[in-house]
């Protein structure tokens, strides 16, 4: 994986002149992309007054200085003087000639059922809402809380509460009881936007009973409008229904003014200590950062129809959301399971909707390649471009991805960023080739390399992904938690943001993202990430999943344990694949870094957006405490995990 690597995809001619990014660089004068991407550096304050010219993104009132940093690095103020509302860059394609009449949301729930919008229903739903919400009492920063399955309703309370000025906080639909409390009363929420439930292959998914349950523990929570499913019961007396509350006048009134540095979205991601992390996001850093990178690396313009599906509680929903409507695009949502059902079931939506981009996490492609004459069962042939973030993908399922979703002439554009960051630090661009696993370049106006423990850069060597100054985009702290911010990304290395992430620059200007730096395995002295273990296992014709983990060892100091799902048709005798596997890492990893065991499971824990959730394996095999178990969506999994491991680790 972090050897030569050889693009098996090169930009095409429409690429070269076409492409949003292309354009771009030819507005500012640049040939060459590697010019263009150090004038973003170098130049942050040109360039992105550039982009919000070119780009056309609304301002009510220009800003007239770029950024401050008097409250050091750490503290960034962007756009000085200027006055927004990120909510106005969505509702303009309403009075657009041809986008105001076209869909901008087309809402397919698992049960089959489809509605759609365009942008001037969507720009009246907003508004009405937002009047709903304003006449309930809601102010400017406020917080309110959001758990719906992504569909209409979801989107519209989204950019609803960011019209009037208050500030959403996306909340997973899968939370418990616990996570649903600790992440309302930490932002102190006043009000609930909340579904239900909704249909996970075929049965009902009842949301209603954990809000419930939660609301007793949160005194700060006035009201939940609830938004009825249509697969459960219906509401009962006394509880307010979402619905009404959308059937308002409509507000008659613009967006509230906000400056660029006012919060729009508190967005909880999980901690290792169990507590919440709660980036704040600003209506001048995320929206104008998704504007940028939608259009820079995705290539999303006006017409175009993208699908990926992800849960509006994680970052990813609105990162998928605002890359579609910021653009004038049609969005197409599904709230479902992917394989349910069966595994055509994106197949079908992307042929039903005629989709042009698509997005999938590397899980789920493994998933498609397992189940693979299912999976490509419907016309695929309208996707131009297709996405993958979240985890690192192997070769193997890259190439995979390419050939049957892609035709071998679709670009992937493989992207890594996180929740504190909008989107992008790493990604790809449809002007440079692109090769499997990686990324072809850092995102324009982020500066950021890999280095040792010092700061200092790293070529063909794993080290720490770190953002060498403050960029446009980054969150503006957590929430009332300055000191955590700091704790978590500025103090591991003085004046440097460290990701958490392990990363390689091979010589060839390649990117390779190799897993979190707590799933680093320190084997005979030698720093390995996860993802090198994981891409040689996969490579087997018999291997679904892999998950590599370090754990203790009395002899050895740290020892490498594998755990593999099968695909489906396997039939190999387990005790000689297992011997496989090991032999297989140890030829191409060298002798030290042998698995000392491998398991082979049904399933492994996972988020719902599908990431392997490694320090769960690790702590259920080292018995160390679980930690925030929030964003777990197969609790069933752990049992497995204790099941296989007892054998080795009794007594």
């Amino acid at each position: 994986m972090t050897g030569q690597a050889y693009p098996i995809w090169q930009p095409r001619k429409r690429d070269l002149e076409d492409s949003f990014v292309a354009k771009f660089m030819s507005h500012l004068g640049f040939d060459s992309y590697d010019d263009f991407y150090q004038f973003s550096v170098d130049q942050p304050d040109r360039y992105w007054r550039a982009f919000n010219d070119y780009y056309g993104f609304v301002w009510s009132k220009k800003y007239e200085q770029f950024s401050d940093f008097s409250k050091g690095p750490e503290f960034p103020q962007w756009f000085i003087g200027g006055e927004l509302n990120w909510v106005d860059n969505v509702l303009r394609w309403a009075d657009h000639p041809v986008a105001g009449k076209a869909p901008a949301i087309i809402a397919e729930r698992e049960a089959g059922s489809i509605e759609q919008i365009d942008y001037r229903e969507l720009r009246e739903r907003v508004r009405r809402l937002a009047g709903g919400l304003k006449a309930y009492g809601i102010k400017r920063g406020d917080r309110i809380g959001l758990l719906m399955e992504n569909g209409i309703e979801a989107n519209v309370s989204f950019l609803a509460i960011s019209y009037i000025g208050a500030i959403v906080v996306p909340l997973f639909t899968g939370f418990g009881v616990d996570a649903i409390v600790s992440r309302l009363s930490s932002c102190q929420a006043c009000i609930l936007l909340a579904t239900t439930g909704f249909a996970r292959r075929g049965k009902f998914v009842d949301a209603a009973s954990f809000v419930q349950t939660a609301l007793k523990q949160l005194p700060t929570v006035e009201t939940v409008f609830w938004k009825a499913s249509p697969e459960g019961p219906a509401l009962v007396a006394g509880q307010h229904n979402w619905y009404d509350l959308a059937a308002h006048e409509p507000i008659p009134t613009p967006p509230e003014r906000m400056k660029p540095s006012d919060p729009f979205m508190v967005i909880y991601t999980s901690g290792t200590t169990g507590k919440p992390k709660g980036p704040v996001h600003t209506h001048g850093g995320f929206p104008l950062k998704m504007a940028h990178d939608s259009a820079i690396h995705i290539n999303i313009q006006q017409g175009d129809i993208l699908c990926w599906p992800a849960d509006m509680g994680w970052i990813a929903g609105p990162l998928v959301s605002t890359s579609a409507l910021l653009n004038g695009a049609t969005l197409v949502t599904y709230d479902g399971a992917p394989d349910f059902p069966n595994w055509s079931r994106m197949a079908n939506i992307i042929e039903r909707n005629r989709v042009t981009h698509y997005g999938a996490s590397p899980t789920l492609i493994r998933g498609f390649q397992a189940h693979a004459k299912e999976a490509v069962h419907g016309d695929l042939s309208t996707i131009q471009v297709m996405v993958t973030a979240g985890e690192s993908i192997s070769p193997e399922h890259h190439h995979w991805f390419h050939q049957n979703f892609g035709r071998m002439e679709c670009p992937i554009i493989n992207i890594t960023g996180g929740t504190e960051v909008s989107c992008a630090l790493l990604a790809s661009v449809v002007v440079k080739p692109i090769a499997p696993s990686c990324f072809n370049t850092q995102s324009p106006g982020v500066s950021v390399d890999v280095v040792n423990a010092d700061g200092q850069p790293l070529r063909d060597q794993i080290g720490e992904l770190a953002i060498l100054a403050p960029f446009v985009g980054m969150c503006s702290s957590f929430w009332e938690d300055d000191e955590r911010y700091l704790d978590s990304y500025w103090r591991t290395i003085p004046g440097l943001w460290v990701h958490g992430d392990l990363a390689l620059l091979d010589k060839d200007g390649f990117f390779y993202l190799l897993g979190r730096s707590d799933d680093t395995i320190k084997v005979a002295g030698k720093r390995l990430g996860p993802a090198e273990v994981e891409v040689i296992v996969v490579e087997l014709e018999a291997v679904s999943e892999a998950a590599a983990i370090g754990v203790d060892d009395p002899l050895k100091g740290n020892k490498l344990l594998v755990f593999v799902i099968l695909k489906p048709d396997c039939k190999d005798d387990h005790t000689l694949l297992k011997k496989q596997i090991k032999e297989r890492v140890e030829q191409r990893m060298g002798k030290p870094f042998r698995p000392s065991e491998v398991y082979i499971v049904e399933q492994m824990p996972k988020t719902r957006s599908t990431k392997v959730m490694r320090r769960l394996i690790r702590n259920v095999y080292s018995g160390a405490p679980l930690g925030d178990l929030s964003a777990l969506d197969n609790h069933s999994a752990l049992d497995e995990i204790k099941r296989v491991i007892q054998p080795d680790v009794a007594g």
